[in-house]
């Protein structure tokens, strides 16, 4: 049996903290924005006000990762239901969460962060649309970490933290959403 020298495991160990270390926050790479990074937050589900802690419980941040290209998409959904792809992103309305034809848009905007602005604004759905948001342009270090989606405001301050389900595997995040607004990748 050959044994590796002792050596070799603080060598894995220092480039696995340099590459925790690369990572960035949302302010390193975009410059000045209102203050997201930090917020103490209950369970996912519960609301915060701007850099306020709720209760004891999991700090979440947006998921900073390299520029994004812009993508847009739209599409006439009714009570039948549908899909609208916004390049990677995905928002799935099912049958019966809107009584009429109504023009749904979304705008990837080119950014640090992974976010989605849907219109028509304030759109409130009698059944829930499911948002799934790819993050498969991020660094490996920050995937690896459960990520979450978060009802953001118009600056990226995260208002409200969704229940999220996370597939690693696919790197996409998914929720639940019951109105229209800005949502972000979070963890």
């Amino acid at each position: 049996m050959r044994r590796f020298p002792r050596y070799a495991s603080s060598i894995g160990l220092a480039v696995l903290l340099l590459g925790v270390s690369s990572c960035s926050t949302i302010d390193q790479l975009s410059g000045p924005r209102a203050p997201v990074v930090g917020f103490d937050m209950a369970v996912a589900g519960d609301s915060v006000s701007t850099g306020r802690s709720v209760g004891a419980g999991l700090a979440k941040v947006l998921l900073a990762c390299p520029q994004e290209e812009e993508a847009s998409g739209q599409a006439d959904i009714g009570p039948e239901g549908g899909t609208l792809w916004i390049g990677p992103h995905r928002l799935v309305v099912p049958a019966g969460a809107v009584d009429s034809v109504v023009r749904i848009t979304g705008v990837a905007q080119a950014d640090s962060v992974i976010s989605v602005q849907f219109s028509p604004e304030g759109l409130t759905f009698d059944q829930p649309a499911r948002l799934t948001l790819s993050y498969a342009s991020c660094p490996l270090i920050p995937s690896l970490s459960p990520k979450h989606v978060a009802y953001t405001s118009d600056v990226l301050d995260i208002l409200q933290v969704l229940s999220s389900t996370d597939d690693l595997l696919d790197q996409r995040v998914s929720a639940d959403l019951d109105h229209f607004s800005r949502y972000a990748v979070a963890w």
